[in-house]
């Protein structure tokens, strides 16, 4: 990431909340002992993506069995529980690409 979008990025964390690292320190707390043994990708767009894999969980883009994609405001809802995963994929605010069951596993640990 280049230096205008790391101050882009801070600015935007400090004015509307988690940045992407923190709600991924967040999901690595729930998924590193609960045994989820596939890949998912949180795609953000411009505020960055989080790969979960197995019990690794990176800020870094890579291949995933599923990709989610949503905004780092939704994202930041759905971890603290404030967004309904299965309401948010029927509104629209969640877009599914790749292999659902994975999702919907997922979304056991964190929804």
């Amino acid at each position: 990431m280049c230096a205008s979008a790391n101050a882009r990025q801070t600015q935007r964390d400090e004015e509307n909340g988690m940045s992407v690292q923190e709600i991924a320190d967040k999901i690595r707390s729930r998924v590193a002992s609960a045994g989820f043994d596939r890949s998912v990708k949180f795609d953000t767009g411009a505020d960055g993506v989080i790969v979960i894999d197995g019990a690794d969980v990176s800020t870094a883009d890579a291949p995933a069995d599923c990709t989610i994609k949503l905004s780092l405001d939704d994202l930041d809802s759905l971890i603290a529980g404030d967004l309904n995963p299965t309401m948010a994929f029927m509104s629209g605010k969640i877009k599914v690409e790749g292999d659902m069951s994975v999702a919907m596993a997922l979304s056991q640990l964190i929804g």
